[in-house]
C-alpha cells in the first residue's frame, strides 16, 4: 500500500503554491522547473531517459503530484518502473491512447504505457471528450481492446465511427460491424450505479495491485480549474470509486496531475502546437489565480484523505 507523504516532480510550481497540501503531507520536492519547457506536452527519448535517471524508485511509495496536466506523460515513467504484474487505472476526461508520434506524448502515454508488459490490464475512466469521435479516434489504440486489455468507460459520450479499421470485441463496448467503417457504443457511466460498476470492475481485473493514475480534468470545475476542458465528473463520485478500490484493491502507486500552469514552453513549433492542443474554453480561463490554486489543494487534500483514511 502507499505510504503517507508525497512526492512532487516540480516541473510548473502548482503545487508548490498549495501550502495546505505540503504542510499536511510532508513532500519529498524533485525541482524539474528547468525542464518544463522541454518536457510540456510532449519529451525526447534524451529528455525521457534524464528524468528517469532523476526518479530511482526509493523505499517509500509515495502518492505523486505531477503538476498541469501537460505532464501526464510523465505517468508514464513512472508505470515504467513497475516490475510486477499490476493493473493500471487511469481517470482521465481524455483517453491518452494516441499511436501517432510524438511517442512520449500527454496525449499517447497510455499506448505507451501499455508497452511494460507487466501491466496485465489498463481501464480508463471519465472520458467525454472530442478524442472518442472522428477524426480523433482514427489514431487511437484500437488494437489493446482485443482481449479486453484495455477496457475505456467514458462518463458520457455519444457513439462513434471509425473507418477502414477493424474493431475488436471488447467488454467496455459494442461493435457495430459495417463495410467500410465500425460504429463503437460506449458503457457510459452517467447512468450507472457507480458502486456496482466499481465492484464489477474490480472483480474482474487479473490482478489485485493496481496503480492508479488521475488527471484532475475528468472532474467538473467546481471541483478542478485546469488549462484543458471541463470534465464530467463530480469529486465525490470520484472519491467513492477510490474507496472501494482502497479498500478491495493493492494500491502499489498512484499518480495526480490536472493542476494549472500557464503553458509556457521551449520553442516555436511546440507553441503552435500547445495552441492547436489547448482548449480555448479551458476550465481555468478567467479565474483568479489564488481561487485556482484553492480549488484544486482542495481536491487534492480530499483525494489523499481518501487514500490515507
Amino acid at each position: 500500500m502507499l505510504d503517507k507523504g508525497t512526492r512532487v516532480l516540480n516541473f510548473d510550481n502548482s503545487i508548490i503554491a498549495q501550502p495546505k497540501l505540503l504542510s499536511r503531507y510532508p513532500a519529498e520536492i524533485i525541482d524539474f522547473t528547468d525542464l518544463a519547457p522541454s518536457a510540456r506536452l510532449y519529451i525526447s527519448r534524451a529528455l525521457r531517459g534524464k528524468i528517469l535517471d532523476s526518479l530511482a524508485p526509493g523505499e517509500k511509495k509515495y502518492p505523486v503530484f505531477l503538476g498541469s496536466g501537460d505532464f501526464h506523460h510523465i505517468s508514464e515513467i513512472l508505470i515504467s518502473q513497475i516490475n510486477e504484474p499490476a493493473c493500471l487505472i487511469v481517470f482521465d476526461f481524455h483517453p491518452d491512447w494516441d499511436v501517432l508520434p510524438p511517442r512520449f506524448a500527454c496525449g499517447s502515454w497510455v499506448s505507451e504505457a501499455l508497452k511494460n508488459k507487466n501491466i496485465s490490464k489498463c481501464i480508463l475512466i471519465g472520458a467525454g471528450s472530442d478524442d472518442l469521435s472522428s477524426p480523433a479516434l482514427q489514431t487511437a489504440n484500437l488494437g489493446a481492446l482485443a482481449g479486453n486489455r484495455l477496457e475505456v468507460y467514458p462518463y458520457s459520450h455519444k457513439p462513434a465511427s471509425v473507418y477502414f479499421r477493424g474493431v475488436a470485441q471488447n467488454r467496455s463496448i459494442t461493435v457495430q460491424k459495417g463495410i467500410f467503417s465500425n460504429k463503437i457504443i460506449w458503457h457510459q457511466l452517467e447512468k450507472e450505479d457507480l458502486t456496482a460498476f466499481t465492484l464489477g470492475l474490480i472483480k474482474g481485473l487479473p490482478e489485485r495491485k493496481v496503480y492508479i493514475s488521475i488527471d484532475k480534468d475528468c472532474l467538473k470545475k467546481d471541483f478542478a480549474l485546469t488549462n484543458w476542458e471541463e470534465g464530467l465528473l463530480r469529486l465525490d463520485q470520484l472519491l467513492a470509486m477510490l474507496k472501494l478500490m482502497r479498500e478491495n484493491l493493492d494500491i502499489i502507486g498512484l499518480d495526480v496531475a490536472g493542476d494549472y500552469s500557464v503553458p509556457l514552453v521551449l520553442n516555436k513549433i511546440k507553441s503552435v502546437i500547445s495552441r492547436l492542443d489547448h482548449p480555448k474554453k479551458f476550465s481555468a480561463k478567467n479565474y483568479p489565480a489564488d481561487l485556482i490554486s484553492s480549488v484544486n489543494e482542495q481536491t487534492n487534500l480530499m483525494i489523499l484523505a481518501e487514500v490515507f483514511p
